[in-house]
């Protein structure tokens, strides 16, 4: 417990109505998407970035342990505190859009603005940002460059990282740093930045992001192709985007989640003979452009198995065609009492070997292992349903599952999470991912930027 001598000094740096420490704001900070329960010691409001290096000058020197926040929203428990301490939210004050920059096209802004706040002020003007994490209607920009967070639109556009031109930090001492520059180009000195990216809130706290913008796509059209399999489906992936298609998006639907959109959603639109699904955008500057990217994509789908293609007849109707895709997960409750979820990532060549993998596993230990997904970039959903949450057994094997995923996915080049971080939930598992002197280097890092350990201590395993 922190003293209550330590809560006074935090208290006249940010003033009382920006420190809560009663019962119900400790439980509404305890948790995230996780929904495993860690209660702080007390929440604290920064207001700006002074008070964001003031709280952590006090906090480094007295040893106090200090976890930033932004909406909550992650799966890996990067945000929980886990060793009490102080819970640094910043959607309260610092939540502001700073700049929208025509000329140079970034948009400056605060950690605690919402990402499709975001999206809606620069698309208002013209321009587009778009990494759309499945979270953006409430997850923070600074929670996502935290996790350098992706989204369905990475196939074509990239993830967070891609971005990320200008960061302002506050590290655990309360030196206040920036790494990078408005620049399109910038070699001078270490890639900070970059270290700060997929941080998880480790290293420093970030107080103001540079973004970078792109124009606004004039046309968009969604599709859906349909398979007898998901193999066939998988292994049109690649080998349409070799004969040129560059779609936005291209998500995947396995057979089981099929089963489930239809039986829990009978009003989705997914043929009898569906196996497989590939569902996504493409977008352009002229209709011609559209025409022939669907054209593309029609002709290799068809080369590599597909039994149908759907082209949205307009807006709404894409809308329909996406809400298999989106409504896939709560589809898959219809298997178990508990989801194990992961969100693995391979070589997207080898999309089929690893789906034939990951059922394997699933029937050696008898679990349904419905999958989904963003297919461009080999990022596979894995759901190992306990039928029994209760079962303290299937429990057991559920985890011994997960683990052995983790093994077959990273001995085939891939790695334990393609966006969702490592955080508390996969950090047991960083030794299958990496070498004793890869994880020496990590903990080095740590050491350099926070020695105290007091800025979200063992996240990641570090």
């Amino acid at each position: 417990m922190i003293e209550q001598k330590h809560l006074d000094y935090l208290t006249s740096i940010v003033g009382q109505e920006n420190i809560k420490k009663d019962k119900a704001h400790l439980i509404a900070f305890s948790y995230d998407a996780t929904r495993e329960r860690f209660e702080p010691d007390a929440v604290v409001f920064p207001r700006h970035e002074q008070d964001i290096s003031d709280i952590l000058k006090y906090c480094n020197e007295h040893g106090i342990v200090i976890v930033p926040r932004g909406a909550g929203s992650g799966f890996t428990g990067g945000a929980l505190p886990s060793n009490g301490g102080i819970i640094l939210s910043l959607e309260r004050h610092m939540n502001k859009l700073l700049e929208i920059d025509m000329e140079n096209m970034v948009g400056v802004v605060q950690p605690g603005l919402i990402n499709m706040e975001f999206q809606k002020a620069v698309e208002a003007v013209g321009l587009f940002y778009p990494p759309d994490p499945a979270s953006e209607e409430y997850s923070t920009l600074g929670g996502n460059v935290s996790e350098n967070a992706g989204g369905m639109r990475a196939a074509k556009y990239g993830i967070t990282k891609d971005y990320v031109v200008a960061l302002r930090a506050v590290l655990p001492n309360g030196d206040i740093i920036v790494a990078g520059k408005k620049t399109i180009k910038d070699v001078a000195g270490y890639n900070t930045a970059g270290i700060l990216i997929a941080s998880e809130g480790t290293l420093a706290v970030i107080t103001e992001i540079t973004l970078k913008l792109i124009p606004k796509p004039k046309f968009k059209q969604t599709y859906m192709g349909i398979f007898p399999n998901v193999n066939k489906a998988m292994n049109a992936v690649f080998k349409s985007l070799a004969a040129g298609a560059n779609p936005v998006a291209m998500e995947f639907l396995d057979a089981l989640v099929i089963k489930a959109l239809k039986q829990k959603f009978p009003q989705v639109e997914l043929p009898d003979d569906a196996g497989g699904v590939l569902v996504g955008d493409v977008d352009g500057s002229s209709q011609a452009e559209i025409d022939s990217q669907i054209q593309t994509l029609k002709e290799s789908f068809a080369n590599y198995g597909s039994i149908g293609f759907i082209e949205a007849r307009d807006e709404d109707h894409g809308k329909q065609l996406w809400f298999a895709r989106r409504n896939a997960s709560p589809a898959t409750m219809i298997y178990g009492t508990k989801k194990l979820n992961e969100d693995i990532s391979v070589p997207r060549s080898k999309l089929p070997e690893a789906l034939d993998g990951i059922y394997a596993i699933g029937e050696k230990y008898g679990f349904q292992v419905p999958c989904f997904g963003h297919a461009c970039d080999g990022n596979i959903h894995v759901n190992v349903m306990v039928k029994d949450k209760t079962n303290e057994k299937e429990m057991h094997d559920g985890h011994k599952a997960i683990e052995d995923i983790f093994q077959f996915v990273v001995d085939m080049g891939g790695t334990l999470s393609g966006e969702h971080g490592i955080g508390l939930s996969k950090a047991p598992f960083m030794n299958i991912a990496f070498t004793d002197a890869e994880i020496n280097l990590f903990k080095q890092i740590k050491k350099a930027f926070d020695p105290n350990n007091i800025l979200n201590p063992f996240k990641m395993g570090l």
